[in-house]
């Protein structure tokens, strides 16, 4: 992303490239979200960016034929062989042309409450181009990375299995990972149709937005808070679980909890994602060696009944005494749909990625080749998965665990999946937690409220207060609904349907209809923005419709499919939880916890009430004194008559 010379940039060529020589880098400012945009204009200057990214970087120039930095590297320092580097591309200022060196007082830059000048802002026309493109270096290899880098893992699938069968399990698996890359697709063919350097596409909501309208982009942007904090809640509850285990149970579940959750809040005071590039790569590394240590392990150990009868009591109510393994070829016996539904959803939350595949798409060099990583990384998620989770259920049979490191018997293994995996875990947790806080501030902060920048004095104030508040209703979630494969599959249910398989179907049909509807003699001119229409309303969306009728009418079945299915999930995820008398954990808590505002000045006093499974009959005020207080709250906290963890 440095400052370096792009032959696109200077006035004219901004100008011989836009078709017109209006200053729209101020302009933008105030459009990117103006519903008075047509939908010609961009489509227009989509085509005019795919040119553009097609000549630089496409078969015949300059830079195919030469090499990347690290296959420089190779061929000159290692084959020593001749080597012509990639020519650079980007630029974000107009010295990079000249060659000149471009200083800028930064406080001089400043106003008096620490945010950036208004004076900064008129910016010009090859400088906003050049800042648009600084950020798109992604080439297809980096993307297959980011889609193949699922920070959960595959430890779920054993237990996914163990819920539908061999049968289901493999065909649901396989039936889920082509429709993920099907949508997946559509999403690429959105965005390269519609984004463009003069109105750049960064996110889900972006995509919904010029489709459907502000409201969409509203709807989108919430439910994606809603689900990188479920995210959040999920991973503070395996961290949790890992905690536990680590200390054999004779600490307080909702300690574990709470300790993870205090690490979330030191770590969550990062705000640049750039920061966490290399602790996402040793994410990596440790996922692949507890992947290959736990398939061993297992196959030469017995299940941890202990952990499976903690958490599901009714599969094995006398861990000494444990009934054969066995396998279902369909459906296990004895299970019912809610079992059933939440394997389902274990299949959708490892196709999850399609929520972020527009910011991915926002950051390549040239979005054409998205398709290339798309299908690697799907092809490689699916054979993990599938390998990983027929050999655990084969393996373990209906007592693997979720997550499935955790499911192993020797206790010094058990130690080193659960380290390993609570350091990803974190990391995971705050990644999720950074995104989620930025779209959230991004998209309600600044646009509702009228935040300041988050790069200004107030903004990184506000950041920093924010971030706390966030790990702590994130904790009250995740010590509310401790169940860790039911909660992930809510999580699936509730968000990652939607984005990977409800949205993009939905988003493809209202692309279509417009784009189809356009009329031969219809024009748009770029000068005036002005768009020439024969007609509006339902007779132009009924021709739109069916120009590609077949297609549309299987992308309206595959919505109608996929709502039908989040609702299903939804609903039967819901009711052992919500609607029980186990399930009112929240309430119950809640009330408990406003009762602690008063207990606490009660020092003296010691809990005399039955704790929760990990808390019976330990003491853990007396580990350290200084936490004293806290953890008689946690104590408190943690009691739920029938709860289960």
């Amino acid at each position: 992303m440095g400052a370096v010379a792009d032959p696109r940039e200077g006035r004219l060529a901004v100008a011989l490239a836009t078709g017109d020589t209006v200053n729209y880098a101020n302009r933008q400012l105030t459009t990117i979200h103006d519903a008075k945009v047509t939908f010609e204009e961009y489509l227009h200057y989509a085509n005019i960016s795919r040119q553009e990214e097609a000549r630089l970087y496409g078969k015949g120039s300059d830079y195919e034929q030469s090499s990347g930095s690290v296959t420089a590297f190779i061929k000159g320092k290692i084959l020593r062989r001749p080597v012509r580097e990639h020519p650079s591309r980007l630029s974000i200022s107009e010295a990079a042309v000249t060659g000149k060196k471009e200083t800028v007082d930064e406080k001089a830059a400043m106003d008096g409450d620490g945010s950036p000048s208004r004076e900064r802002w008129e910016i010009t026309d090859a400088e906003w181009l050049n800042a648009s493109r600084a950020a798109r270096t992604a080439t297809w290899g980096a993307i297959f990375y980011l889609i193949a880098t699922d920070i959960l893992g595959p430890f779920s699938t054993g237990w996914a299995f163990s819920q539908l069968g061999w049968g289901p399990g493999v065909s649901l698996y396989t039936i889920f990972g082509a429709l993920s890359g099907y949508t997946g697709y559509q999403l690429w063919r959105i965005f390269i149709q519609m984004d463009s350097d003069r109105y750049p596409m960064r996110d889900f909501g972006d995509v919904a937005f010029r489709i459907y309208g502000q409201w969409a982009r509203y709807i989108c942007n919430i439910l994606q808070s809603f689900q990188f904090f479920l995210n959040v809640g999920l991973l503070i509850i395996s961290s949790g679980q890992s905690i536990s285990q680590m200390s054999t149970q004779n600490l307080c579940f909702i300690i574990c909890v709470l300790v993870s959750a205090i690490a979330g809040c030191i770590m969550g005071q990062i705000r640049t994602l750039a920061r966490f590039g290399w602790l996402a790569s040793l994410a990596v590394a440790l996922n692949l060696f507890v992947i290959f240590s736990t398939m061993g392990v297992m196959s030469n150990s017995s299940p941890n009944y202990t952990a499976v009868a903690a958490t599901f009591p009714a599969l094995l109510p006398d861990p000494t005494n444990p009934a054969p393994i066995s396998y279902s070829a369909g459906s296990p016996p004895g299970l019912g749909l809610i079992n059933n539904v939440s394997g389902l959803m274990q299949a959708v939350f490892s196709y999850g990625g399609a929520t972020l595949f527009p910011n991915l798409l926002s950051e390549m060099r040239r979005p054409w080749d998205f398709w290339k990583g798309l299908l690697c990384g799907e092809i490689f998620i699916y054979l993990v998965y599938i390998i990983y989770g027929c050999y655990c259920y084969g393996i373990q049979g209906q007592y693997v665990y979720n997550p499935s490191y955790q499911g192993i018997n020797p206790y010094g293994w058990q130690t080193v999946g659960n380290s390993l995996e609570l350091i990803t875990g974190l990391i995971a947790a705050c990644l999720y937690g950074n995104i989620g806080i930025k779209v959230l501030y991004n998209n309600i902060g600044m646009d509702i409220l009228k935040f300041p920048l988050l790069t200004s004095k107030k903004g990184k104030l506000i950041w920093a207060a924010f971030v706390p508040i966030y790990w702590v209703l994130a904790f009250i979630i995740a010590s509310a609904i401790p169940q860790f494969s039911q909660f992930s599959a809510f999580v699936g249910a509730a968000c990652i349907l939607q984005f990977t398989y409800t949205f993009p179907p939905l988003l493809m049909i209202g692309f279509k209809i417009q784009r189809d509807a356009i009329l031969p003699d219809e024009t748009f001119d770029p000068a005036t923005g002005q768009v020439q229409r024969k007609d509006y309303g339902i007779q132009r969306w009924i021709r739109g419709y069916k120009k590609e009728l077949l297609w549309n009418t299987w992308d309206l079945i595959f919505f109608l499919g996929s709502a039908t299915t989040a609702v299903l999930g939804r609903f039967q995820l819901q009711e052992p939880y919500w609607l029980s008398q186990e399930g009112l954990i929240i309430a119950k808590r809640a009330a408990i916890f406003i009762s602690d505002l008063e207990y606490v000045f009660s020092i003296d006093n010691r809990p005399q009430m039955p704790y929760g499974t990990f808390c019976q009959g330990q003491q853990p005020w007396a580990i350290v004194e200084g936490l004293q207080l806290l953890l008689r709250i946690s104590k408190r906290f943690c009691y739920v008559r029938h709860l289960r963890i």
